[in-house]
């Protein structure tokens, strides 16, 4: 396409005269929201879910990270609208797809969000729009899977519209790095393409680092979780052979960590959780199988990890039986099912898994999670929980408490009313005077 032609709506961005949608207003597509609207776009989110877009109308959170004033302070400006209205994609200039991209029950990618959401988009599609994809997905997904049903529409990429692939970094709970501050990757389709999408995210984006195709930065997100998944593997089979060696493996990665170069900590758990590690990874393997490749590192990664909640399980059950009580009819408190430190989301979460094998087990399941007050319905998992307050009567009644999430709570006193912890999360490290009451696993 001519630079004559790409300038204008260029120029309508730097500008700030761009509507932008947002498709999915989760964990990746609100805090986007938010970021445009701090640099003054005008902004129409959209969802599927009718409670979270009246929420959103009212300006009020259903995120713990993001706190209500920040969506009011939008909704009364009238930089921030919220529909379920598909019709009205129309109506942006730029629309980014931040939809989940789950597995099948086969472990392999299931699409049919990035499906619905491209037939909607498809058929409002007008010229003059830029359609970015952030949700993480196997290299090609932009070229081969969205591309195609773009242009059936009789409207060429390039030409008449614009499409990049630009992964989402969104870590919820990190004070450190925010939305503003993480490098954004993007890669156009076409160089007309590229040259749109890198000038709309540098108007909220510190970095932007351009690469030279969409399935360059679809691996590279791919890469991102990959190195997490494989280090994570690596610690947690480490400390499985540490316990039946004797040894403290929190020490040990302590140990390895003063290493000034050549080292970079992983910490063991209880398992994998959240909506990216557990799940990406299987989106390269599947992708792989097309050119004959078996990503035996992925697979062996995944095994581990996957088995840590038995392992949890069964160190708990070692433990009760070690003070003469059955798992069948015990009392078990889980301290934290959220699936990281801090944060409100237990999608995938190893705390679900250990819960439902102590569940089968015969135990009887309570939790405490202050960002959690009660357990929703998962895909393979209905508890139908409230969070129990931490009381004294209730951590002296039950015969163990599970630490899974390292939450910020009062793990001293915890251990010193319980008449057993198992800690997965080093949250009781140095307190050598109850050493009898505690596990590790």
């Amino acid at each position: 396409m001519k630079a004559k032609t790409v300038d204008p709506f260029i120029q309508k961005i730097l500008q700030k005269e761009v509507t932008v949608g947002v498709i999915g207003l989760g964990y990746v597509g609100l805090p986007l929201v938010l970021r445009f609207c701090e640099e003054g776009f005008r902004i129409l989110g959209f969802d599927v879910d009718s409670k979270k877009v009246t929420t959103l109308k009212r300006g009020k959170s259903y995120l713990k990270s993001i706190p209500a004033p920040r969506i009011s302070q939008f909704v009364r400006s009238g930089h921030f609208d919220v529909t379920d209205d598909f019709t009205r994609l129309i109506e942006p200039d730029c629309i980014l797809i931040c939809v989940p991209t789950p597995l099948t029950d086969k472990m392999e990618p299931d699409l049919q969000y990035i499906e619905k959401t491209t037939e909607a988009i498809r058929s409002h599609l007008r010229k003059g729009q830029l359609i970015v994809l952030e949700s993480t997905s196997y290299p090609g997904t932009t070229e081969e899977f969205i591309l195609p049903r773009l242009e059936s529409t009789g409207l060429k990429v390039g030409k008449d519209f614009f499409l990049a692939f630009s992964p989402e970094r969104e870590d919820p709970g990190n004070k450190r790095f925010t939305t503003h501050q993480i490098p954004k990757v993007v890669a156009g389709v076409t160089e007309s393409c590229q040259r749109v999408a890198t000038s709309f995210y540098r108007q909220i984006i510190q970095k932007v680092v351009p690469v030279s195709s969409p399935k360059v930065a679809e691996l590279t997100k791919l890469l991102e979780n990959i190195y997490r998944s494989v280090n994570i593997a690596l610690v947690n089979e480490l400390k499985m052979l540490a316990d039946r060696m004797g040894i403290d493996i929190w020490e040990v990665i302590e140990a390895a960590s003063t290493k000034p170069f050549g080292f970079s900590p992983f910490y063991p758990g209880p398992g994998m959780g959240g909506h990216c590690i557990p799940i990406d990874p299987y989106y390269l393997s599947w992708k792989a199988r097309e050119y004959d490749f078996t990503t035996r590192f992925i697979f062996l990664a995944g095994e581990i990890n996957v088995h840590i909640p038995y392992y949890v399980v069964a160190k708990i059950q070692d433990a009760l039986n070690g003070r003469g009580k059955s798992i069948k009819g015990a009392k078990i408190l889980i301290l934290g099912v959220a699936y990281k430190k801090e944060v409100d989301d237990a999608r995938e979460s190893p705390a679900l898994v250990i819960m439902d094998l102590l569940q089968k087990k015969g135990a009887t399941i309570l939790y405490h999670d202050p960002y959690i007050p009660s357990l929703p319905r998962f895909r393979k998992y209905s508890f139908e929980l409230n969070s129990s307050p931490l009381t004294d009567p209730l951590l002296r009644r039950i015969d163990a408490a599970v630490v899974v999430t390292d939450h910020s709570i009062d793990y001293r006193r915890i251990v010193k009313l319980a008449p057993l912890v198992i800690d997965t999360r080093n949250g009781t490290k140095n307190m050598k005077q109850w050493k009898r009451k505690i596990v590790k696993a």
